[in-house]
């Protein structure tokens, strides 16, 4: 039964048609992953240019994140139930229209306006773009073999966004970084109606306005609170109320939904163990990666020396090995099945990002190269992992919500690695006192931050293998990755 699963996964091929269709879902995806980190190393020169505050370059950042998180669950929702092909066609208009506002932008509002734009289209696009991928292919090869294009374009996407963004601002402008959308966009906005049917909910009931406010409000306060601890520290009045503040209207939200005839998020998909466990592995798998990255950044540029153009390009290794995991990983979820590929993924991402703990000041940089790839590899098996369990089993008028869930939990994760861990090398850091030379305080507060990152991969591996080990035999889990 195993061999005979293994075949049919690897046999089926894409048509014409549905490679066409795979290169513009996935391609958004990429899209929208990119601009996430592409202007992060260009902020001090967008900063000289355009007059911002030294203090207020991180809105650049902030305002992207804040919309294209905060409002996933609300614009996945609504796709299911207005049409997913008009919602995506809206959301790439509005992006490219964001984007070249932003690349002409001529004062520092209108950058942020701007990013705050797109951040908007992105929260439409992406839970419309991959339930349209979800809802095209049938649960089994096919489906498993564009999540994982998707999942390693996505993961390539943020990851080569720092390197492109170097070495499109050091060798042209930054301003480019965002015009390039443009022509992309308009090309995507034609191709959707024609490549792509519409899908919606033939049943749809009116939005729940109550369940949108609060969960929209919820997530942005959160998304806002987690991001302004990176400038203003965790204890901070701003950062404590905007996080108090979405904890409450997220607990108003779930006990409004009980009580609503048509909630915006039906509990019950919450209440599936491959939906909730499933999204809180992504959740982990995102927030410990961008959390590494920082901290490797970090090593590179203050304790090793070097270049911000050098550093991107040491990452290499980690975007090669994404890439190769993207290839492979229908095959591999064929022979071993979803629930193995995930525990794997998390146990190689753990065990690598903790061995990152053996760097020193003036040696293991080819250990960075081995771990970061290695990294690389199990971080992509473990998002094609949990993002194949966490949209399986889910109805197609559900796959907007499970969607948006999906990438909730990756925007999340985007969002709180790098303060988090941040902050757990910031406190090691100061515990050595002022008289510590800051490359060797720089080296201890990276080497506590890898050994939490490692730790929590590590953890996340064995509650996967246990939470979301499938009821049935694992022959028939390698294409429905039953887990619920």
């Amino acid at each position: 039964m195993t061999t005979h699963t293994s075949n049919e996964v690897n046999t089926p091929r894409f048509s014409g048609h549905q490679w066409m269709i795979v290169i513009l879902l996935c391609g958004a995806q990429f899209m929208l992953a990119l601009d996430f980190s592409i202007l992060s190393v260009s902020l001090p020169v967008i900063g000289s240019e355009l007059g911002f505050a030294f203090n207020d370059l991180q809105w650049i950042v902030t305002a992207f994140a804040l919309p294209s998180g905060g409002l996933l669950l609300l614009f996945g929702r609504t796709a299911d139930l207005y049409g997913r092909r008009s919602w995506f066609i809206a959301g790439m208009g509005l992006f490219t229209v964001a984007s070249l506002v932003g690349g002409l932008a001529w004062s520092p509002a209108v950058l942020i306006a701007a990013r705050a734009g797109q951040g908007l289209a992105a929260a439409m696009l992406t839970p419309a773009a991959m339930s349209l991928l979800t809802t095209s292919f049938n649960e089994g090869g096919l489906r498993e073999k564009a999540l994982g294009i998707n999942g390693t374009l996505l993961s390539l996407g943020f990851l080569t966004g720092v390197v492109l963004g170097g070495v499109i601002t050091d060798f042209t402008s930054w301003r480019v970084t965002l015009l390039i959308n443009v022509p992309i966009g308009i090309l995507a906005v034609i191709a959707a109606p024609i490549l792509i049917r519409e899908s919606r909910n033939a049943h749809a009931p009116r939005l729940d306005l109550v369940g949108a406010v609060t969960v929209t409000g919820g997530l942005l306060s959160v998304i806002f609170g987690i991001t302004s601890a990176e400038r203003n520290g965790w204890s901070s009045p701003v950062t404590l109320g905007s996080l108090a503040l979405g904890v409450v209207l997220l607990i108003a939200f779930f006990l409004a939904e009980s009580r609503v005839k048509d909630p915006l998020i039906d509990l019950g998909l919450l209440r599936k163990r491959s939906v909730s466990w499933a999204n809180t592995m992504g959740l982990l798998t995102f927030s410990m990666m961008t959390g590494m990255v920082f901290l490797m950044t970090l090593y590179m540029q203050h304790v090793r020396d070097m270049t911000p153009l050098t550093t991107g390009f040491a990452f290499a290794a980690l975007g090669v090995a994404a890439v190769l995991g993207g290839a492979v990983s229908a095959r591999i979820v064929g022979a071993l099945g979803v629930h193995k590929v995930l525990v794997i993924g998390l146990l190689l991402q753990g065990l690598s990002t903790a061995a990152l703990v053996l760097l020193s000041q003036d040696s293991g940089l080819v250990l960075l190269l081995v771990a970061t790839a290695v990294g690389g590899f199990g971080h992509l098996l473990a998002v094609v992992g949990y993002m194949i369990t966490a949209t399986s089993g889910v109805r197609d008028d559900q796959q907007g919500l499970a969607t948006g869930m999906a990438y909730t939990a990756q925007q999340l994760g985007l969002t709180v690695g790098t303060p988090i861990l941040g902050t757990i090398a910031a406190a090691r850091m100061s515990s050595l006192g002022e008289g510590t030379a800051q490359d060797v305080a720089t080296l201890s507060g990276a080497h506590l931050g890898v050994l939490v990152a490692g730790g929590v991969l590590l953890v996340g591996a064995v509650l996967a293998a246990v939470l979301l080990r499938p009821a049935s035999a694992p022959s028939e889990t390698a294409t429905t990755a039953a887990a619920s």
